[in-house]
Order: structure tokens, then sequence, then C-alpha cells
């Protein structure tokens, strides 16, 4: 243990504490921009400086450590002074047009501004312009970039992507992408988790409300929206809605409030998907396909552009299975459209979804099998989702709860964990066992896969047979994953992998509250969800039932493979 004094106050600490560690222990907050605990702890923007007795130059709290005897300030005139004018030069290069930001209101940097009283720049400003092309799902604006390095270690360390670097030296230093190639020619996975560790707006999902609001005012439109799982974990937290506040129903209740036609739940879709995908899995099985390399799910877009960049020889083991997503799409420009008795252009289907993947999965020609232009015409963001909310003056603490319309609207339990790591894996072993028994094992018999740790291992039997299976969250523990695969040092028969950590809940289209990772939190909420649910088991979906009565026939039938089963290796990237 280490004694110090932090502000006048005697602390203990373990040896090898920051600064910063040891003041927060001590109840003294200590502002920064770059900081990223065992991520990026570079001191770089200089805002976490402190002063320690006895010493002339002020130091970097982030990563330097507390040591015996020393006496610290953490707000003395001197710190006051460094802070407010390192801010001020940050801001010197920064475009603080903060109204027309989509971080107005959750900027660290505009925090610290109106925190150090900030009224006017006293140095010459200098922004970076930079073009980039606005279709892409992943958006940099230079001009609001401090160079904290967040994107880059992110990047690097937590998905090894290697997508963001440094580029320059001196006044010229920059950040953007790797050699300098246009996004679109690199591996990036469009996960977005260099957006939600972002603590600006320099970072952000291409923003698609106007086309989603140009199409509610089109009299010739229908407009159905479809909402993830993960969603209904995160939507309340901007409005600062409590667990019990925000419910599923208040959440259909306040999407009804922005004019959508009819308001559907994925889980429905997520069903589905595990009729496909169980199915499949089985089949596999039994054909002795997963001898040599297991069958990976296929949801997470961000995961089947990481495998067609970093492993492209082994995308034909991804289940053929479309996303929830995708398969919605085609369900409800196909059976829902027959029901209506309107043509499938007539439909306009937007998804709401954790994830800024998706809005590449909706734009890639081969998921398009429904007859329309496109099965899904816009994915939104959680976030985007509030912004519309927000622009509708909506007061979700206000409403009445409402429910989803039907039919594609029921879901079950296992349909709502799909939005937590491992709920993939979980919801498909559920079923899978029914097909292969003809009885439902227990709700909770495969809660083995469930946790935050990056990797899961887990042995289940199936009828006898032992199914060895892995979770994987994040594209580091993803790649981690698949060398121990190709290396010979494991073997698995089902895999599910989810490119965010923590899955879905954690994705990069989620509400982002700096420095706290709410993955875990958000997972717990989904199976709390699940557990109060009356319906657990997909197959025992009374919506699922009838689709394949009046539509599908059955799991795997041919107008099952043309509507909800694509082949990656023909996607475009």
């Amino acid at each position: 243990m280490v004694t110090a004094k932090i502000n006048g106050k005697e602390i203990q600490v373990p040896k090898g504490t920051t600064i910063l560690e040891a003041a927060e222990l001590a109840g003294y907050k200590i502002p920064r921009l770059c900081y990223l605990k065992e991520i990026n702890e570079i001191g770089a923007c200089r805002v976490c400086m402190v002063e320690i007795e006895g010493k002339k130059n002020l130091v970097a709290a982030c990563n330097n450590m507390i040591e015996e005897g020393m006496s610290i300030l953490t707000n003395s005139p001197k710190v006051q002074a460094a802070r407010k004018m390192n801010v001020e030069l940050i801001l010197s290069e920064h475009d603080y047009r903060c109204a027309t930001c989509v971080r107005n209101g959750n900027c660290n940097l505009q925090d610290l501004a109106k925190d150090y009283n900030i009224i006017d720049i006293p140095f010459k400003t200098v922004i970076e312009r930079q073009a980039w092309d606005p279709q892409l799902p992943l958006i940099r604006d230079g001009g609001k970039c401090i160079k904290c390095m967040r994107c880059v270690q992110v990047c690097e360390k937590i998905q090894t992507m290697n997508i963001w670097d440094i580029a320059g030296t001196g006044k010229r230093t920059g950040v953007g992408t790797a050699d300098m190639k246009p996004l679109a020619e690199t591996d990036c996975a469009y996960c977005g988790q260099c957006i939600t560790h972002c603590p600006t707006g320099a970072l952000r999902e291409r923003d698609d409300t106007e086309k989603v609001m140009d199409a509610i005012k089109d009299p010739d439109k229908i407009v159905i929206v479809q909402i993830a799982p993960a969603v209904r974990a995160a939507w309340g937290e901007h409005f600062g809605l409590s667990r019990d506040q925000a419910t599923v129903g208040r959440m259909v209740a306040a999407a009804r409030q922005i004019g959508f036609d009819y308001i559907f739940d994925t889980d429905f879709s997520a069903d589905l998907t595990i009729m496909e995908e169980a199915n499949e899995l089985l089949e596999r099985l039994s054909k002795g396909e997963t001898k040599e390399m297991p069958m990976f799910t296929s949801c997470c877009p961000g995961w089947v552009r990481f495998m067609k960049t970093q492993y492209p020889q082994d995308t034909d083991c991804l289940s053929t299975a479309k996303s929830p997503q995708q398969m919605f799409g085609a369900i409800a420009k196909t059976y829902y459209a027959n029901i209506l008795e309107v043509e499938p252009d007539q439909i306009f289907c937007v998804s709401i979804m954790p994830c800024t993947a998706k809005k590449y999965e909706c734009a890639v020609p081969q998921v398009n099998d429904s007859g329309a232009k496109a099965d899904v015409d816009i994915a939104l963001t959680t976030r985007e989702f509030v912004r519309m909310l927000r622009t509708a003056q909506v007061n979700a603490a206000t409403l009445e709860e409402e429910d989803f319309d039907e039919p594609l609207g029921l879901g079950t339990g296992a349909g709502v964990i799909f939005g937590a790591t491992g709920g993939v894996m979980e919801a498909a072993l559920r079923s899978a066992v029914y097909f292969a028994t003809g009885k439902n094992p227990r709700a909770d018999e495969f809660t083995i896969v469930r946790g935050q740790e990056g990797i899961r291992e887990a042995s289940v039997e199936i009828n006898g047979i032992t199914v060895r299976a892995a979770v994987a969250s994040g594209l580091g523990n993803a790649r981690k994953l698949m060398e121990r695969i190709h290396n010979k040092e494991a073997h698995y028969d089902f895999v599910e992998i989810m490119a965010c950590p923590g899955g879905c809940a954690g994705g990069g289209g989620q509400p982002i509250h700096d420095g706290q990772e709410l993955a875990g939190a958000r997972g717990r909420r989904l199976y709390a969800i699940d557990q109060a649910c009356e319906l657990r088991f997909s197959h025992e979906n009374p919506a699922i039932v009838r689709v394949y009565d009046k539509f599908l026939e059955k799991p795997l039938s041919p107008k099952a493979h043309t509507l909800l089963h694509t082949r990656q290796a023909d996607w475009e990237l």
C-alpha cells in the first residue's frame, strides 16, 4: 500500500494505482478526454493534469502512478488555468458548431467548455476538412476530431481491425484510415465501436431519419417498423427512464407517436431465424459437416464482414440463415403484403437496430428476395430512434403502454435474448432439442452459455449427440477463437459470434455513456424479460406456426430457402 495526500486528505491505495484512480477512490473527479481504462492511457489531451507539491511541472493523472508521500492538488489555480488553456487549444482545432452536432448535450468536450466557462477562443482557429463519402454507414467528420486516439486504440486493441491510424507529424498530425485508404476499401466491419468510444461527434452513423420521415409523409407508402430486442434494453436511457418505466409497451407507444403505420417486433423474426438455423444445425450434424469446421451463426453483419475479409476461406461455414432483420423484411413484403393485399413496393420497411452494420446489411443486393427493390429499406440505430422521438416531442415517461401489432409483433423469450451475447446460441439449442427429440428441454437448461467473458465454451447433449459449442463477442475475441480453430487447439460444432463486446446490447448503435460499458446490465435486463415471458421457445410462437402453415410450409423448405436464406460468400463488400 502507498500512503499519500490528495487535496490534503490522506489516502492509502495499492502500489501501481494511477493518480486518476486514487483521486476517484478519494471522491475527487478529475476531468479527462482521451482516457479509456486499459485501452487509451496516453495523456494526450492534457486535461487530466494535476499539481504535485514540490514539482514545477504539472503531470497527467491518467498515466502517472501515485507514490509514497505525494501531496497532490487536483484543482489548484495552476491546474484550473492549465486545463482551461488546454481545452481552448483543443477547441481552436475543433468545429464547435455544437447545435448541429449529433452529440450535442452528450459530448465530453462540450461539457468541459461549459465547466471552464469558455465563451471565447483566444487562439487562431484552424479546422481540418476531410472529404468523406456520405453514403457510407459510418461517417467521420475531421473537423470534430480532437486526436484523442480512442478510435485507433479501440479498433486495434478490442476489435483487432486496425482501421484507424495516426497520420502526419507535429501540427499536421491527424487521424485517418490506415494507409489513407477510403473507408470503403478497408476491412472495416462497420461495428461502430469507434463511434461509441469517441468523446465528440467526430464519428457517427449515417443519419437516415429524414428518409424515414419522407416515407411516413408519403400517402402511397405503408410504413412498417421492426424493433430489435436489444433496443428495448436501452431506448429509455436518454430520457432518464428507469427499468420499470422503459417498458416494451411504452417503447411501442413512443414509436407510434412518430407516425409508423404498423409496429412489429424483431423477436418474431428472431424466432423465425431459430426455426431455420436450429434445423440447419441438426442437418449439418447429421451429415457430419461439422467434423472439420463448426457452423457459425450469421445474425451479425459486422461478424459476416469480418469473416469475409479475414477468413474468406471459411465463409461457407456460416449458417445460410439470414439475420432476423432481413428475414423480417422478406416476410413483411411477401406474407404480410398478401395479408394487406398490397404490392411489395407499397410497403416501406424500417428497422430500429442497436447496430451500425445493419445499414450495410440491408443494402446488400444478395439479401433482397421479396421482389421489391429492398426487403428492408432503412435501418436506424437506437440513437436515431431517440432523435426521432425528440423531434416528435414525445414525452416517453407519460405514455400509456401499447402492444405490438399482429401477426409480426408476437415474439418469445427466446427471441428476446438474441440481444445478449450467447442468446442466439441458447435460443437455438432450446429448439434444436425439441426438433431432435419432440420434447422441450427446460427453458433454462442452457444458461451455461451466458456471461460477459469474451470467449465461452460449453458441451451440450442433443438426443445423445454431444454438441461442442462456443460463444465469442468482440472481433478481437472472434479472431482468437478462429485462430484456435485453425491451429487445431479447439474443435466446435456450433459457434455464435457477435462483433460488439457483450453482443447487440453493447452494439455500435446504442446510446453512448462515456466511460461506461453497459452491455452486461442491458443483457441482464433481456434475460429478465425472457424469464417473465409466457412463451420461451421459438417453435411455440403461434405466429411462427401460422406463417409456416399458411406460407412457408416447413423449415428449410424451397420457399423458406428462397426468402430466408442467403450465401454470404456472394455478398458484396
